[in-house]
């Protein structure tokens, strides 16, 4: 009987904690998704602007960046399953896909590189992970990382305020 008491509850917790990483990953999608609307700010001192859009009945979130670049980057944020990944569009021709890890505090969200379609051995490198940093919901903070052969790293830090 103990151990049939024993089995039970360790599914429970099982079904439990799988619950748990879902409504985690859940979570973040949604503290993203409220970062809808336009930012303004900064990266490495240059002026640009950030474009956050709900898409896909609120199954996708689009994130563009204008004024970094000749061209602007567009990333797609969903679920999938209990993860939530990003996939960036990248002017470097390659599309990496990231994967979430979120802080416990929930302030700070991590996209990991997991893949990436396109990535050729002749590109300069790609999209490696991106940090958003949550100060308040008017002001963020967007890391982004990008992996140059032999181990160099490039990046920026986007300083951005929700424009009224």
């Amino acid at each position: 009987m103990k151990t049939r008491s024993l089995s039970v509850s360790l599914v429970v917790l099982l079904i439990s904690t799988a619950a748990l990483a879902q409504s985690a990953a859940q979570s973040s999608f949604e503290q993203l998704k409220a970062l809808a609307g336009s930012w303004e700010g900064t990266m490495d001192g240059q002026a640009l602007h950030v474009s956050l859009r709900v898409t896909s009945m609120g199954n996708a979130l689009m994130h563009e960046m204008k004024g970094a670049g000749p061209d602007n980057p567009i990333t797609m944020f969903h679920l999938d399953g209990d993860r939530l990944l990003l996939t960036h569009y990248c002017d470097a021709g390659n599309q990496p896909r990231m994967v979430a890890t979120t802080s416990p505090d929930g302030k700070t969200i991590v996209f990991d590189f997991l893949e990436a379609t396109n990535l050729l051995s002749t590109q300069m490198g790609h999209m490696q992970r991106v940090t958003f940093t949550f100060i308040d919901s008017d002001h963020h903070t967007e890391k982004w990382e990008f992996a140059m052969a032999a181990g160099k790293q490039m990046g920026g830090l986007l300083d951005l305020k929700r424009t009224k």
